[in-house]
């Protein structure tokens, strides 16, 4: 009993500080949730992504709320990008079912040092709005894409490559980009997961804890990114990603010395 009391503890913990990082930079929060169900929950790495994707949900609909609240959100681009994005989410929990788990995590730590790199010498503008064409449907459509991949892959909500691609690439302002990529997630969530809990990937009852205590902090961290300005919360992101790549790199380098299977 008392096991299992000290296992609901350290969810509802998790879930808390995701939720927050969530809410605070516009990611389903999987980029923080896999690597502290892995490290501290001994979690392997396909049912760590696949149950971080099922947390993704109700942490991204009660942040993209948040966003929404404030018009910080691009429905138009959500729902282009979610097209492309259910389609990927299949096609990446495809993935992962047939995917060595030390190919798993060597893809996940390349990814999020990838990021932080371009995410330090990010400052974005605030008071830019997406002018939609020919082109930019199409590359959203394409980014939707990729990012589903991604997601059902690597059990992320897809956050740290939408958000600062739809700032790099698309020009659109950082709060927007937040809001929006949060609206993607939502369907990307549920096609993955869907997909994860068929082959057997998902804890639900982790899942279920971790994402009850993440929707009142996501609006916390939600509430907050108003007020960071945008260099800081750009730096604030990187060494966030920086952080997790070394936990979970520490965390694949001492499974291999125990022996244990990676």
């Amino acid at each position: 009993m008392s096991e299992n009391r000290g296992r609901i503890v350290r969810l509802a913990l998790i879930g808390l500080v995701v939720g927050f990082f969530s809410g605070l930079f516009g990611v389903g929060g999987g980029i923080v949730l896999v690597p502290l169900l892995i490290a501290v929950m001994g979690f392997s790495q396909r049912t760590a992504s696949g149950t971080s994707l099922a947390a993704v949900l109700p942490t991204a609909v009660s942040g993209m709320i948040a966003y929404a609240a404030h018009g910080s959100v691009d429905w138009i681009a959500g729902a282009l990008l979610a097209a492309g994005a259910i389609v990927g989410s299949l096609v990446g929990t495809w993935l992962l079912h047939r995917t060595h788990q030390l190919v798993l995590r060597r893809i996940f730590v390349g990814f999020l040092l990838l990021v932080a790199a371009r995410m330090f010498f990010l400052v974005p503008d605030r008071a830019v709005v997406l002018q939609f064409d020919t082109w930019v449907i199409v590359g959203l459509i394409v980014l939707g894409l990729v990012t589903g991949t991604l997601s059902g892959l690597l059990g992320i909500g897809g956050g740290v490559f939408v958000v600062p691609a739809l700032m790099l690439v698309f020009g659109i302002g950082d709060l927007v980009a937040k809001g929006t990529s949060l609206l993607m997630m939502i369907p990307t969530a549920v096609t993955g997961t869907v997909a994860n809990v068929r082959r057997g990937h998902t804890d639900l009852a982790a899942a279920a804890v971790l994402g009850l205590l993440a929707v009142p902090a996501s609006l916390g961290g939600a509430a907050l990114a108003w007020a960071v300005p945008p260099l800081l919360g750009s730096i604030l992101f990187a060494l966030l990603l920086v952080y997790s790549a070394v936990q979970l790199a520490w965390s694949a380098l001492r499974s291999r010395r125990k022996g244990e299977p990676t």
